[in-house]
């Protein structure tokens, strides 16, 4: 059995679970007789290279438990692309020498497309060397869209969040007798997976009329009109939701016809927001009525305290398993949920491993045939889907009316 110590790093977008992901890795890390030591790089990617990681057996096990209802990154997170190594292979060299220095064997990444693709590339990196070291990605998303598996850690939490809070505002929209137009912008780049989340809350009786998924070509002279159909029959209100990365037929983002030079980010992704207050105001010119645009942004994917305990879970388990799939001698992979039934019916996860190379930069959509009615719903196969993901309540510990979450000590390891 590879004998060494092992190193996890957190990437890309926060989530309400991606810290129960890293208690499972540093839990079952620190149990297994085959790891000597347990870091967490500080900032991802960036901490190996500036040799900046946390020793984790400094930690209490009460606090690491904590991390299961904490949100964020607790290791500090980045958006750092590698290049190919073929093109410049300066930050490869320097991650081998580190790994080297550390005795570094076992390597563990969170996070969702762009991070398993670094992932990827580090694992490729590390064989072609001669270096034997077990890279296994751990899953994180809350886009849910990442290829392989049935959903992602993350998703399920963020989904609840959609769903509560649409029907919230759903209540809220509806107390006056004037007209009013609510428009919704929930994230999702080139998936619909959070908006169509807000189907959940149609299930309940209090959905929004008219949901939008970047899956379908948006069109603002069509979206007026489906909005002057559902005001002529719905006295005089409407509620919309929106997904942040719908494109026209042009495959032009909606947000760029109103808003010059969108920021990009590392891995060349325009820093999306915006379109929900843009189509607001659209209505205010064409309908003259009060409207409102609500912009989830962050709150979809911090909000630990309308987290699915089906979602906590299956992360900590995500990370546990990434370990045992590690000592068990594999190396490449991505831990992946594969849906099942118990013989009453009941949801059931199993958790299996995939080659890293088919999840890296290849996004999962939600299938054409569950979005109906012109490309403004989302059909009843989502609801079956999602619906047993979201269930249960899993709160971090109350502290004078508050949560408690995880205060980790976070002790540098010391340069050699």
């Amino acid at each position: 059995m590879l004998k060494g110590a092992c190193m996890f790093g957190q990437s890309g977008g926060p989530s309400s679970v991606i810290n129960s992901s890293a208690a499972g890795v540093f839990i079952e890390a620190l149990e297994q007789d085959c790891i000597t030591e347990v870091y967490g790089a500080a900032h991802g990617i960036r901490g190996i290279l500036h040799e900046e990681f946390y020793d984790i057996s400094k930690e209490s096990k009460e606090e690491l438990l904590l991390l299961k209802n904490t949100p964020s990154s607790a290791m500090g997170s980045v958006r750092y692309k590698l290049k190919d190594a073929s093109v410049d292979d300066t930050d490869y060299k320097r991650l081998l020498e580190v790994f080297k220095k550390y005795n570094v064997r076992y390597f563990f990444y969170n996070g969702g497309n762009d991070s398993m693709d670094t992932c990827n590339k580090i694992s490729k990196f590390m064989a072609n060397s001669g270096w034997e070291c077990k890279v296994i990605g751990v899953p994180k998303t809350i886009d849910n869209d990442l290829f392989g598996t049935d959903h992602c850690p993350g998703y399920a939490s963020a989904a609840k969040y959609v769903a509560t809070t649409t029907m919230e505002v759903k209540l809220d929209a509806s107390v006056y007798d004037t007209p009013m137009i609510t428009v919704i912008e929930v994230m999702g780049r080139n998936a619909g997976w959070l908006t169509a989340a807000s189907k959940l809350a149609s299930y309940k009786g209090l959905g929004p009329d008219l949901i939008y998924l970047p899956e379908v070509a948006f069109d603002i002279d069509k979206f007026v009109k489906d909005v002057d159909a559902v005001m002529k029959k719905n006295a005089n209100k409407c509620l919309v939701c929106v997904s942040e990365g719908i494109k026209n037929a042009e495959g032009t983002l909606v947000a760029e016809l109103f808003a010059e030079n969108l920021a990009k980010d590392s891995f060349g992704h325009a820093q999306l927001g915006g379109v929900g207050a843009a189509l607001a105001n659209i209505c205010k010119e064409k309908f003259g009525c009060k409207t409102r645009a609500i912009e989830f942004s962050l709150m979809q994917r911090c909000g630990a305290h309308l987290a699915s305990k089906v979602d906590v879970e299956e992360a900590f388990n995500a990370g546990r398993e990434s370990v045992k799939v590690a000592v068990s001698g594999e190396t490449d992979k991505m831990v992946i949920f594969e849906r099942s039934y118990d013989k009453d019916g009941n949801y059931v996860c199993n958790y299996k491993a995939m080659p890293l190379e088919l999840a890296a930069n290849t996004e999962k959509t939600v299938p054409a045939e569950w979005i109906i009615n012109n490309g403004t719903d989302v059909s009843d196969e989502f609801v079956k889907y999602a619906l047993p993901l979201i269930q249960g309540d899993c709160k971090a510990p109350l502290e004078d009316g508050l949560p408690r979450f995880a205060k980790l000590k976070k002790v540098f390891v010391e340069k050699k």
